[in-house]
C-alpha cells in the first residue's frame, strides 16, 4: 500500500500560537514578561521548544543553555495545559486526508512533537482516528530527520516504505524524506513557508491542500 505521511505542526495544523504562549508562560515565570510574538516568531515555534526558549533569552539578554534545559520541561507542562486554545487546521487539510483515504492510500502522521502531546492535540481536534498511524518524537529511539522514524510510520500504517511520500513544511521534513529515499511535498502556506521552502527544491510545493492529491499521484502513483 502506498502511504502518505504528514508532519503535524505547520503542515496539518497551525500550532504556533499555543506553542508561543507556552514559551511566554515560562518567561513570565522568570519575571521577563512575554518575549515572543506571533508576528515575529511564528516560524521559530515550528523549530521546537528549545528554539523558542533560546530566541526569548537572546532577546532579553539573559540566561543561557542551562536555563533552556531547565525550562524545557516547564514549557511542555504549560503547553499540555493549553494545547488547543489557538490551534487550527489549515484549510482543506482534512478534506485532502479523507480524499486520499478514499483513493486507497494509507495516511499517517510522523511528528517531532512528543507522542503524548500529539495524541492529545489530535484527540481534542477530533481527527486522531482518521490516521492509520501516528508516531511522535519519543515513539522510537530516533526521530526526524532519521529516516527510520519515517519508515516505521509507513510500516505501522500498513504501508510500504518504498512507496511513501512525506508532506511537511521545514528543512527537517525535506531532509527526512531525502534520507529515506522518498519524495517530499512541502507546503508554502504555514509559518515555515516562503522563500526558504522554495529554496529547498522539494519534489512538489503546494500552496493549498486542494493541490495535494494530484501531487501525490504524480510522485507515488
Amino acid at each position: 500500500m502506498r502511504t502518505v505521511i504528514f508532519d503535524l505542526d505547520g503542515t496539518l495544523a497551525d500550532t504556533s500560537g499555543d506553542l508561543l504562549s507556552a514559551a511566554n508562560a515560562c518567561f513570565r515565570d522568570l519575571g521577563l514578561g512575554d518575549l515572543l510574538t506571533l508576528e515575529r516568531d511564528a516560524g521559530v515555534a515550528l523549530k521546537g521548544g528549545r528554539a523558542m526558549l533560546r530566541r526569548g533569552f537572546e532577546r532579553s539578554g539573559s540566561h543561557g543553555e542551562d536555563e533552556v534545559d531547565r525550562q524545557y520541561a516547564r514549557l511542555l507542562d504549560h503547553y499540555d495545559q493549553a494545547i488547543d486554545t489557538h490551534t487550527i487546521l489549515y484549510p482543506g487539510a482534512m478534506e485532502a486526508v479523507l480524499h486520499l483515504k478514499s483513493q486507497g492510500y494509507a495516511v499517517a502522521i510522523c511528528t517531532n512533537k512528543p507522542e503524548a502531546l500529539a495524541v492529545k492535540l489530535l484527540t481534542r481536534m477530533g481527527i486522531l482516528d482518521e490516521f492509520a498511524a501516528m508516531l511522535g518524537a519519543d515513539t522510537l529511539m530516533v526521530r526526524k530527520p532519521d529516516p527510520e522514524h519515517l519508515r516505521e510510520t509507513a510500516r505501522r500504517a500498513g504501508g510500504n516504505p518504498d512507496r511513501m511520500v512525506l508532506i511537511g513544511d521545514t528543512e527537517t521534513d525535506h531532509s527526512t524524506a531525502r534520507n529515506a529515499g522518498c519524495p517530499s511535498i512541502l507546503v508554502s502556506f504555514g509559518p515555515g513557508g516562503g522563500d526558504d521552502v522554495v529554496a529547498l527544491a522539494p519534489d512538489a510545493l503546494i500552496g493549498h491542500f486542494d493541490e495535494l492529491p494530484a501531487a501525490v499521484t504524480r510522485l507515488i502513483g
